[in-house]
């Protein structure tokens, strides 16, 4: 591994701008550093998902899940490097699968909610999501790995199933969304 932080603060960023990986600076607010933010704010909340009693099956794909995040802001703060493969799609997908076969079909739109867990999932698949709007924000300024929002759009399906799997694991129903009626005349 490099170098080490031996020293937390600097006060280079105290001006407003923050180093990326290349050396170069950037303020605070670049799409760049919006995105990592965003990725490293979901890999906070699935870290919290994992304080909770999960199934291993679960507990393991989300953890080799963080290491990817890790990877995936480590791409976003060098620009130009490429570090998220096709392949770490594939295994989210095929993670996916397993998780989905389980589970009933959806006939209905469910809310986020159930145990402590899936509600913290389903909080983590919004932040996935916003983390990869960010991502194509940043596309239309920079280049970014084509494989780095198909990454995030996978990992918030695979989340919406996991706080499913989440739910049923724990003998809890989902929450159905209940339409409004149609007010009467």
């Amino acid at each position: 591994m490099g170098h080490r932080l031996s020293k937390i603060y600097t006060r280079t960023g105290d001006q407003g701008t923050t180093g990326l990986s290349d050396g170069s600076r950037v303020d605070k607010d670049h799409a760049r550093v919006e995105a990592m933010g965003d990725v490293d704010e979901l890999n906070s909340l699935i870290g919290v998902l994992l304080t909770h009693a999960v199934p291993d099956a679960v507990r393991l794909a989300l953890t080799d899940v963080q290491n990817d995040l890790f990877n995936l802001g480590g791409e976003l703060s060098l620009p130009g490097a490429d570090m998220m493969l096709a392949a770490d799609t594939t295994r989210l997908e095929q993670t996916l699968d397993l998780f989905n076969a389980e589970l009933a079909s959806l006939k209905e739109f469910i809310l986020p909610g159930g145990t402590p867990a899936a509600s913290i999932c389903h909080v983590a698949r919004s932040v996935c999501r916003r983390a990869e709007r960010r991502v194509v924000t940043l596309t239309k300024s920079a280049r970014v790995n084509t494989h780095t929002a198909i990454y995030l759009n996978r990992l918030s399906d695979l989340l919406f199933v996991s706080a499913r799997y989440l739910n049923k694991y724990a003998n809890t129903p989902e929450v159905l969304w209940q339409p409004r009626k149609k007010p009467v005349d």
